[in-house]
């Protein structure tokens, strides 16, 4: 891009204590449309083991159909794998009757959480995720792989990229109907989390952090561009 264009590339813009910890006191972006359950959400996952837990939330947003949210959770339950489901109070209604209660034992079920702390937790071993550019910055910049469920807009692209180029994740195919059935996630979690494909993916996703880190720590990419850039207004 340097070669062909005057712009400067920055990022990514996750705050600095999830990446090269340079500023203490940026630990979150100042803006959440929620209130996160931050303390159940860590307790709970500090009792799990490494790599452990499937992370799934779809945003802010996204609004999946009653059926993809039935078979969302079935296909968790399928698993058997632990999961830290977030599910907005809007969104409720749609899970299956006595779900949270029937699994009790291995998920948990909140309203919102601290994403940045959840990705950043030992115990999560996979994102199922909308790929929404927030959430995929953020797990790609936190190394932990992902299921992509993409639902509108720029979010193909980017599972597109999480699948194929970055190759730290898989899309989970949904049927002539548009919906993800619970044996393509159940299959999907299994291969992100077990064997050498998930062995694989786990390696590229803590490359990709690696790197993340490196452009925004000092003397990196993104450093450098930022004082280019001040530089240049401050001599204008």
């Amino acid at each position: 891009m340097a070669k062909s264009s005057p712009v400067k590339a920055i990022g990514p813009t996750i705050p600095s204590m999830y990446l090269d910890k340079r500023l203490e006191d940026d630990r979150e972006y100042g803006l959440s449309f929620y209130k996160p359950m931050t303390g159940v959400c860590m307790e709970w996952l500090d009792k799990r083991e490494s790599e452990s837990v499937i992370y799934v939330s779809f945003g802010s947003m996204a609004q999946l159909r009653m059926e993809e949210m039935e078979e969302l959770a079935w296909g968790l339950k399928m698993s058997n794998k632990y999961f830290l489901w977030v599910v907005r109070s809007s969104e409720e209604s749609k899970l299956p009757k006595d779900f949270a209660k029937e699994t009790g034992e291995k998920g948990l079920i909140v309203s919102w959480c601290p994403q940045l702390d959840v990705l950043a937790h030992k115990s999560v071993g996979c994102f199922i995720t909308h790929c929404g550019w927030n959430s995929t910055l953020e797990a790609l910049s936190s190394g932990v792989p992902m299921v992509a469920m993409p639902q509108w807009t720029d979010q193909s692209t980017n599972a597109k990229y999480v699948m194929d180029v970055w190759k730290t994740g898989i899309r989970a195919q949904s049927d002539k109907n548009g919906i993800v059935r619970r044996e393509t996630i159940d299959r999907c979690t299994r291969q992100v989390m077990e064997g050498e494909t998930g062995k694989e993916m786990r390696k590229n996703a803590t490359k990709w952090k690696e790197l993340a880190r490196e452009a925004v720590d000092e003397g990196g990419s993104s450093d450098r561009n930022i004082d280019e850039f001040v530089s240049k207004l401050v001599h204008s």
